[in-house]
């Protein structure tokens, strides 16, 4: 009974974070997706294989002498007036500040600063920052639109029009389609590694009899 009634409780600051805030849970999930987008854009567009590490805007605009490494921090900026808009308060987007400002610095050094600025990444950090302020204050614990921003967006927009996309088993399809096409890409170099074996162990046993 007194867990239930805690819980209720939970539930309700939740509610009422939300309603001080002038937000609805679809408001900020809407608005840290578009902050997802905007970190993998500049952190992580693109993946360093076998890690998990990115390349980004940031790291290119750190290839321009002083004019980029400026340009990369008032982007980022961006960043935190979405963080701010979710509300979360100042005090808690100083670590990701102080970071962007340490990238700004760092990016001004030639060639090491741009391979630090894989690194550095100010952006992810808010976006890390944010979410777990809408885990605590909020009550929000989904991850998908973090972890596949462009496609919960696209999924979105579909169920919005046609009731065949809200089925679960689809939607779920829909966002797992690179894991299910890397599955396949496994799969085929498998067959193929496979193959390549056997046709050469053959190519083998022909050439020395055994």
């Amino acid at each position: 009974m007194f867990e239930h009634s805690n819980g209720n409780n939970v539930r309700t600051d939740f509610t009422a974070n939300l309603a001080e805030q002038g937000l609805t849970r679809e408001q900020v999930i809407a608005t840290e997706r578009k902050l997802a987008k905007f970190a993998n854009t500049m952190d992580s567009m693109v993946r360093i294989p076998f890690t998990k590490q990115g390349i980004g805007a940031d790291a290119a605009l750190s290839t321009v002498p002083i004019a980029g490494d400026v340009a990369g921090l008032i982007l980022t900026g961006y960043a935190f007036i979405l963080g701010r808009q979710l509300g979360v308060p100042i005090h808690k987007m100083m670590p990701a500040v102080k970071l962007a400002l340490i990238d700004m610095v760092v990016g001004v050094i030639p060639a090491l600063g741009t391979v630090l600025d894989i690194f550095i990444r100010p952006s992810r950090r808010t976006l890390n920052i944010v979410h777990q302020h809408i885990q605590e204050e909020y009550g929000i614990d989904d991850t998908m639109h973090l972890q596949r921003p462009f496609l919960h967006e696209s999924l979105e927009y579909k169920q919005q029009r046609s009731k065949l996309w809200r089925n679960p088993l689809l939607a779920w399809l829909y966002l797992h389609i690179p894991d299910i096409l890397g599955l396949m890409v496994i799969i085929l170099l498998g067959w193929l590694l496979w193959t390549a074996g056997s046709w050469l162990l053959s190519l083998f046993q022909q050439s020395t009899g055994f």
